[in-house]
């Protein structure tokens, strides 16, 4: 059971038994309670669902263009600011911590590499005695140990902290940056547009309506406590 449906019943028992007791005072403390907790339950429940013939209901689903629109503002304006990109990338913290692009060199295929220094080789003063020995061919058994190399020697490279200061001296130029930024926009604008009405309203439900309870349980309490101070004032 949440806290909305226990707020609702416990204000509901005491009004029901303070007028089969005849408690006017507890009766008038579970009235006023029950109002109260009523009153923001439905406040909560109109916030994600249209209710009819209550204007401003379901405001959260109507309006889930502006929450689109308000999403993506938050996002480029308060996060991906270029301040705060320049910020990061020359942040002490992030300097020291080179870029790991191994796992990208492994996958990339560096045959045409090969291709390209056997062409080379074939074309300079050398094509001759290679001519001489069987042409490229003799050099095909040398082709996946220098795939292997080339390999670990372009991440030996990536990991220097030269290689690393040239990448981010050039990521933070203006055009550069610029550029990052309409990437990450374009990315949130897609996202965004795949968003529903109802997606929306799922996304907020879940963030917060399991805090909306405690409006319920602090109507019920104060609506409690009038309800005390009114009974008390008639019988003074």
């Amino acid at each position: 059971m949440n806290k909305s449906f226990i707020t609702n019943l416990i204000a509901l028992l005491t009004m029901v038994v303070g007028h089969f007791i005849n408690q006017p005072l507890l009766f008038s403390v579970g009235l006023f309670a029950l109002s109260g907790a009523i009153t923001n339950w439905l406040a909560v429940h109109m916030l994600f669902e249209k209710v009819p013939f209550l204007y401003g209901s379901g405001v959260i689903p109507a309006r889930f263009e502006e929450f689109k629109a308000a999403i993506r503002q938050l996002m480029m304006e308060q996060f991906f600011t270029e301040e705060n990109i320049d910020r990061f990338l020359s942040d002490g913290s992030n300097q020291g911590a080179a870029l790991n692009l191994a796992p990208i060199i492994e996958k990339v295929d560096l045959s045409p590499a090969f291709d390209d220094l056997v062409s080379v080789i074939e074309s300079s003063s050398f094509g001759g005695m290679l001519a001489m020995v069987g042409g490229s061919e003799a050099l095909q058994p040398l082709r996946e140990p220098f795939i292997a190399k080339m390999k670990v020697s372009v991440a030996e490279i990536t990991q220097s902290e030269h290689f690393n200061t040239l990448l981010r001296e050039e990521l933070e130029q203006p055009n550069v940056m610029a550029g990052m930024r309409d990437k990450v926009s374009d990315i949130i604008e897609k996202r965004l547009n795949e968003l529903t009405p109802q997606l929306v309203k799922d996304i907020i439900q879940t963030m917060i309506r399991k805090h909306l309870g405690w409006l319920v349980v602090w109507g019920g309490v104060f609506g409690g406590l009038i309800g005390l101070v009114a009974a008390l004032s008639e019988v003074i």
